[in-house]
């Protein structure tokens, strides 16, 4: 508004340079930082399914719990997208056991 008794060549590019701004921010905002703010997010997210994964097996193995048992806790926290069915993980450590014998 300082510069509102300029001549017409004058504010147009002042006119110019705010607008361009103003897209430049709204596209930084809603193009660039916005998706990497929500993919940050889904990756600390994921993280903190790990994180609770382990702590559920570790709180059921203090609880004397069976080795199996504790298994079936950490599969039953695992996130539904990469859970491993029973039968499968089943498979798995049968093939496990088998390895170490």
């Amino acid at each position: 508004m300082g510069s509102i008794d300029q001549p017409p060549e004058v504010l147009g590019k002042l006119i110019g340079g705010a607008l361009v701004g103003t897209f430049l921010g709204v596209f930084l905002a809603y193009g660039i930082v916005g998706p990497f703010a929500g993919k940050v997010k889904s990756v600390t997210e994921e993280d903190g399914h790990f994180y609770s994964l382990i702590r559920e097996v570790l709180v059921a193995n203090l609880h004397n719990h069976a080795a199996a048992i504790c298994i079936e806790v950490g599969r039953q926290n695992t996130p539904s997208h990469i859970r491993p069915g029973f039968s499968e993980l089943e498979d798995a450590l049968k093939s496990v056991k088998q390895d170490a014998a």
